[in-house]
């Protein structure tokens, strides 16, 4: 937020600022798609339908659903995506580029704040797995998760 802040501070006296949520609010309001008929049965991106699954924790995309051994975590939406990235085969460590892109849809601009944040928040969100799985921190890379023995040989 303090990034935005310095921004506006900066372009105040040049007219009139705009700031949107992420590249697709931008995208609608620049660029606004005429107004057609939805198609009767949408295609679904294979990205939306996949399920990943790493030991006890099964990613469901199509389905918006976590869970760990089969109880449901509560993962928002964005959580939720960042954590199938990360628990997609084949294990890897996400740069901060590639979650920027896989997540939020746009480009890495260089502030990781809003990515340091999800992923504090979904740390927090994952204590449920006992300490079975962690997101790690590689520095100055990007993010991996792991898992204990147990967790891969489940």
């Amino acid at each position: 937020m303090a990034v935005r802040e310095r921004l506006v501070r900066r372009l105040d006296s040049c007219g009139a600022v705009l700031i949107c949520a992420d590249l697709d609010e931008l995208r609608g309001i620049l660029f606004p798609e005429p107004a057609a008929e939805p198609p009767l049965a949408p295609p679904v991106p294979a990205a939306q339908t996949e399920r990943v699954q790493l030991g006890g924790l099964v990613i469901e995309a199509g389905g918006h659903r976590a869970s760990w051994h089969g109880e449901p975590l509560p993962l928002t939406r964005l959580e939720r995506r960042l954590l199938g990235c990360l628990a997609g085969p084949p294990p890897t460590v996400w740069t901060y580029q590639r979650l920027f892109q896989a997540v939020w849809g746009g480009a890495y601009l260089g502030d990781t704040s809003i990515l340091h944040s999800a992923v504090k928040r979904l740390r927090v969100k994952l204590a449920a797995a006992e300490g079975e799985l962690a997101v790690e921190t590689v520095r100055g890379v990007g993010y991996r998760l792991v898992a204990t023995d147990a967790t891969r040989a489940a």
